[in-house]
């Protein structure tokens, strides 16, 4: 004869509750005193019943094992103490200027704040955006041809130059504005 799937939730008959209560319990004490045995562990078992009896089992002294919990839950805490709490803090700020920097990094690329840059971090910022030009180009194909260009460094004097983005940083020196006619 095979079992149905026992359902979790509550008993409502209570001489069923009260039944079923007590095997699960003999069950569960049973189990607490074979690992015990089984693998030499210091188990612990205490239990309440709805009526407030205390059933136990500990394979050596309760008290012992209880104090040995006790230790062990100190020296590691789960909830938070105020000096976990004063580091998520320290962490939580320390994110915030990182997103902040990146924001700021994220606006001079795109051309906005230049006006405070150093020439140090324009010709970085310039660096970077070729860098970043080159590694494009590496992976996408060029249109209007079938083969895949090879890293070219920037020339102003290829067409490819001629190509317009939102991003603007401030004309090089030397170089003029082109513009494409439409015939």
């Amino acid at each position: 004869m095979v079992r149905g799937k026992t359902q979790m939730r509550r008993i409502e008959n209570p001489t069923s509750r009260q039944v079923t209560f007590s095997k699960r319990r003999n069950g569960l004490l049973k189990k607490a005193f074979e690992l015990s045995v089984l693998c030499d562990a210091e188990v612990a078992l205490i239990i309440f019943s709805p009526r407030g009896k205390l059933y136990e089992f500990a394979s050596s002294s309760m008290q012992e094992t209880i104090e040995r919990y006790k230790r062990n839950t100190k020296d590691n805490p789960t909830k938070p103490t105020e000096q976990n709490m004063q580091h998520l803090k320290t962490e939580a700020a320390n994110m915030l200027k990182k997103i902040e920097l990146l924001e700021v990094s994220r606006w001079k690329l795109l051309g906005e704040g230049l006006d405070s840059c150093t020439l140090e971090e324009l010709q970085q910022i310039e660096q970077q955006l070729e860098r970043s030009v080159s590694s494009i180009r590496a992976r996408k194909p060029w249109k209007g041809s079938n083969e895949q260009k090879e890293n070219v460094p920037y020339d102003e004097s290829s067409p490819s130059s001629d190509v317009e983005t939102e991003l603007f940083i401030g004309p090089p020196k030397g170089r003029t504005k082109r513009t494409l006619q439409l015939n």
